[in-house]
């Protein structure tokens, strides 16, 4: 887990100071709050811009059932219904602004790589054991990007999930891996969109129902043919660089979701 050092020391810094000072420094934000991304302002509905398209990111996992969080950098009630189920899922008032309380939570759950805190690049990343994210149909950059937004969503599931290990057991997968594997041609594994996960502590119909409302608009698992042993979840309605409809497909039929 990220410690705030700068935090820690301006905190310290302040407690040798005359108790007027004190409130002065304690009170005054944090200039860098974060080694990922530090929001400069509270959001509410009305308000637009990279700082939101930011928070869109990271509270994408907590859409509606079977719905999403759109990533447009537009603060209107979509996003502000998921930043309530955020605030209430981690015990803040849930009132859809984003504030220093709801900052705060995202800072604790980010790591300076901007993934949270109980995923990583390397989870993943080239499932056929490579490593890397290039020789995909998009740029490693992009790749990468995708990959960062389904662990948002995988660390929301996580915590509807009682906050138990989620295990990813395929991620990224270049084209060569993909053929290699006998992924569908256009997976969305291909685009860092996708993952394939399983819990010890959930039965894989209970990672699919909860996984209704965490912003995953693929969905395949028990009952589908090839998936009896873990569920795959991805966002292919976002995905605008595939070559399929930007729709919802679940197709769980040992667990009700279809």
């Amino acid at each position: 887990m990220r410690i705030n050092m700068l935090k820690r020391v301006a905190v310290a810094f302040a407690l040798a100071l005359p108790g007027a000072a004190i409130a002065t420094v304690v009170a005054a934000p944090a200039a860098h709050a974060d080694g990922c991304y530090t929001w400069p302002r509270n959001l509410y509905q009305g308000r637009s811009g990279e700082d939101v398209k930011q928070l869109q990111i990271r509270v994408a996992g907590w859409a509606a059932y079977r719905d999403i969080v759109r990533v447009d950098g537009i603060y209107g009630p979509e996003t502000a219904a998921a930043v309530r189920r955020f605030q209430s899922a981690y015990g803040l008032r849930a009132d859809g602004v984003a504030g220093p309380q709801t900052f705060a939570k995202i800072y604790d759950l980010q790591d300076n790589d901007c993934t949270p805190k109980h995923f990583s690049y390397a989870e993943l990343d080239n499932g056929c054991g490579k490593g890397g994210w290039s020789g995909g149909p998009l740029s490693s950059t992009a790749t990468r990007e995708n990959a960062v937004r389904a662990m948002w969503k995988l660390e929301a599931l996580r915590r509807s999930l009682g906050d138990k290990p989620l295990y990813v057991i395929s991620g990224f997968r270049d084209i060569a891996c993909n053929q290699q594997v006998d992924g569908v041609s256009d997976s969305q594994h291909l685009y860092g969109t996708a993952a394939d996960v399983l819990s010890r502590t959930s039965t894989l119909c209970q990672v699919a129902q909860s996984a209704r409302s965490h912003g995953f608009s693929g969905m395949f698992g028990p009952g589908y043919p090839g998936h009896s042993d873990h569920v795959h979840v991805d966002s292919r309605r976002e995905n605008n660089q595939d070559r399929q409809a930007n729709t919802t497909t679940w197709s769980v039929p040992n667990c009700g979701v279809s």
